[in-house]
């Protein structure tokens, strides 16, 4: 769901997505840092990876973790250029010591050089080391000396939650090297360091008086009167009423489990137990919820996920009391009444794979975890509350919480009313991290984050056209295919063999003219404002057609050959290779076209933010193209379109159908935008009369059905898909009148 009305959420989405500007996406709790991963997941037409510091959080996150993908020992790395470290305070890895006899597959290092951003959730509890690792093997395996080895990467965190683990004799050494062991004080930090974006919209709190408290809290300028506030809600002999669903907040996992387990034990009703269906490989310490989950009727209970759909019944941490039970079927009451019966849940485990027919980093799933998304939930620990919501918390402050913690405890509930405190809070308690308040001591000054955003842009824009003339990748693949046929790909290969060199020899000589024209072309960017990029356009265009037409020959006699190929025995895998390769190399054809694009639209004056997204529209097409074309059986052409139709006639909403395709919300609506000049879809089903008439309006003024355009003269109230739908019922009714 993107919020319009949160001006950093669509900062960060754009920065995201239009550049290559490293981010720390933070913000209070309750401000919807994992509905902004969530939402870039879902819409960023970068090869992205998500990671995360724990197997829990990595699963909760939809990724993997930091260790597993980067195949890190869990012990300490220090940032010297020595083969060991030793001494009485344990054994230590360096980083010079790990790359020296880093092994890494060639799938996996395919999928990291490929990789073009990579996201890191529950960022507080990353330690500098670590950061620094990931910095050099990234810098390694793509062979580029630029921070993480040119990847974009996003930080997501709170850093007054969670804090880095790290051990009081690991310090000992790693304070030679590090001033801090959070993340932010790591070298390739400092050297790059991210843009700040602090998400302040609140979602969870809506109490003023409560919201300041909190804020106090954070900055470690509590007043006693913040404190007296609280301690009115202080009650050591409190005895939650039955039916008022408090959860007790408390730091062990022990005290917790007792609570949880003399409540359960009180209840007169009969016990139920429900196992977790496990299949594949999931660890053990990853599991998202009980193994063995035990019921009674009316227990109190707690959400830990999410509900899907448009009709959010429930959220994570939200607390309901089960009203019935049996072997097959558990059904819950909320306060106001209302009932559901519970569905099982499934969590992924699920690695990362580059799918060079898609140019895509896809998700493959290699294990499931299948439970009800509940637990007992008179007591949690403040480590499990993290990310859930509470109307109603009995706050165990006792001496044992650690400093931050009250913070993370009382930032949980919804209001000040549903608190209760069970000893009282000093002020020692309420202490947070000098470093980390110094750290996050920005502004958000709008007017400085749009110039960093245009310059950014246009930074991206320069980097995607200096790309488009990289020829590393191509000649990489086809030297790999001409290579491949001295394993016995094909019983006769004297011709296809010829092919291949003379393919590979083509290649290699396009390199050397394209390392050339790159060369031009960065002198050209840097003063291409200077003559409206007149220059530069006519340059690409000429680019355009020499390396076009050389590839075109490529790709005429590589179909040809594929004809040819069809009609011999024993060359299914052969056969697969080579359909492969036309993919990548006519994917190169497409790129030259975007580049194109972008200089042609650059010496018009369209604005930077418009071509991106016009460029991002033709890819979600072309990926439309690619679902039908790799599907099992031969699918008619707009097979995919139908189906997307026939949900739509079947009551679902757009974004429903996004979420059960996989697919964008924009990529539906274009779906559906097709069927206007049929008759099956009116246009008033996709956009509004309000919306429609302005664009139509445009169309007719510029005589120019290009999305680029349109959007330049509309300005931002106008989104490309309502331009897309209008254009599409524009030219039904001219085809119409004809």
């Amino acid at each position: 769901m993107f919020d319009s009305s949160n001006s950093a959420f669509k900062y960060a989405v754009q920065f995201v997505n239009q550049t290559n500007r490293h981010l720390f996406i933070t913000g209070k709790a309750g401000t919807g840092k994992t509905t902004f991963l969530r939402y870039i997941s879902q819409h960023t037409p970068k090869k992205m990876v998500i990671v995360a510091p724990t197997g829990v959080a990595a699963i909760n996150a939809g990724g993997v973790t930091i260790h597993s993908f980067f195949q890190l020992p869990f012990e300490a790395f220090l940032p010297i250029n020595q083969p060991y470290w030793n001494k009485d305070q344990g054994r230590f890895n360096t980083i010079y010591s790990f790359l020296k006899n880093l092994k890494i597959s060639k799938d996996r290092r395919e999928l990291m050089q490929e990789m073009e951003l990579l996201v890191i959730d529950e960022v507080s509890m990353v330690r500098a080391d670590l950061l620094d690792t990931i910095d050099n093997v990234l810098k390694y395996v793509r062979k580029r000396p630029e921070p993480f080895g040119g990847v974009q990467v996003v930080y997501i965190g709170d850093l007054f939650q969670l804090p880095p683990v790290v051990k009081n004799d690991e310090w000992e050494v790693l304070r030679t090297y590090y001033e801090s062991p959070f993340f932010f004080d790591a070298h390739v930090v400092k050297q790059a360091e991210p843009l700040y974006l602090e998400l302040t919209k609140i979602y969870r709190q809506k109490d003023t008086s409560f919201i300041n408290i909190l804020n106090n809290i954070r900055n470690n300028v509590v007043l006693p009167s913040d404190l007296d506030q609280l301690h009115q809600h202080y009650q050591p002999d409190f005895q939650p009423p039955k039916n008022e669903h408090y959860i007790t907040l408390t730091t062990h996992t022990a005290k917790a489990n007792s609570i949880n387990l003399r409540e359960l034990n009180m209840l007169s009703a009969k016990s139920y137990q429900y196992n977790a269906e496990v299949t594949g490989d999931f660890n053990d310490k990853a599991y998202p919820a009980d193994t063995v989950l035990e019921l009674k009727e009316n227990a109190q209970i707690m959400f830990i996920k999410n509900d899907k759909g448009e009709n959010r019944r429930y959220y994570n941490g939200k607390i309901a009391t089960v009203k019935s039970i049996n072997t097959q079927s558990i059904t819950v009451v909320f306060d106001n009444g209302n009932e559901i019966e519970l569905e099982k849940e499934s969590w992924k485990n699920v690695k990362y794979q580059f799918n060079s027919d898609t140019d895509r980093i896809d998700e493959i799933v290699l294990g499931e975890f299948k439970q009800y998304p509940v637990r007992l939930a008179w007591a949690v620990t403040i480590h499990k509350s993290q990310g859930l919501t509470f109307e109603k918390a009995i706050v165990d402050a006792g001496a044992s919480f650690a400093s931050g913690q009250v913070y993370v405890a009382l930032s949980r509930l919804t209001n000040m009313q549903g608190l209760v405190l069970l000893s009282k809070i000093t002020a020692q308690a309420v202490l947070n991290d000098n470093r980390v308040i110094a750290f996050c001591k920005k502004e958000f000054d709008e007017s400085t984050i749009t110039h960093q955003l245009q310059n950014d842009r246009a930074s991206y824009i320069n980097a995607l056209l200096l790309q488009t003339f990289d020829w590393n990748k191509l000649v990489y693949y086809l030297e790999q295919h001409y290579n491949s046929l001295a394993g016995g790909l094909i019983a006769d290969k004297t011709e296809a063999a010829d092919l291949a060199e003379k393919w590979y020899k083509t290649a290699i000589a396009q390199q050397k003219v394209a390392e050339s024209f790159v060369k031009q072309l960065g002198q050209l960017l840097v003063q291409a404002q200077s003559d409206n990029y007149r220059q530069l356009n006519e340059r690409i265009d000429k680019a355009s057609v020499y390396f076009s037409g050389s590839i075109n020959e490529i790709l005429d006699a590589l179909d040809d050959h594929i004809n040819q190929t069809r009609k011999k025995k024993r060359v299914v895998k052969y056969l697969a290779g080579l359909k492969q390769l036309r993919k990548i190399i006519f994917r190169k054809t497409e790129l030259i076209k975007a580049a194109q694009l972008i200089a042609h639209g650059l010496s018009k004056g369209i604005d930077a933010s418009l071509l991106l997204e016009e460029i991002k529209s033709n890819v979600e097409s072309n990926d439309i193209e690619q679902e039908v074309e790799k599907a099992p059986t031969k699918t008619p052409k707009g097979e995919t379109k139908l189906i997307s139709l026939e949900l739509f006639k079947g009551g679902k909403s757009i974004t429903e159908i996004a979420s059960e395709r996989n697919m964008t919300e924009g990529t539906i609506e274009g779906h559906l935008a097709s069927f206007i000049a049929t008759g099956e879809i009116k246009v008033e089903e996709l956009i509004s009369e309000e919306k429609l008439k302005p664009i139509l309006k445009s169309i007719q003024a510029n005589s120019s059905v290009s999305l680029g355009v349109l959007k330049e003269n509309l300005g931002v109230n106008f989104s490309y898909t309502e331009i897309k739908v209008a254009v599409a019922y524009w030219q039904a009714t001219q085809t119409a009148g004809k």
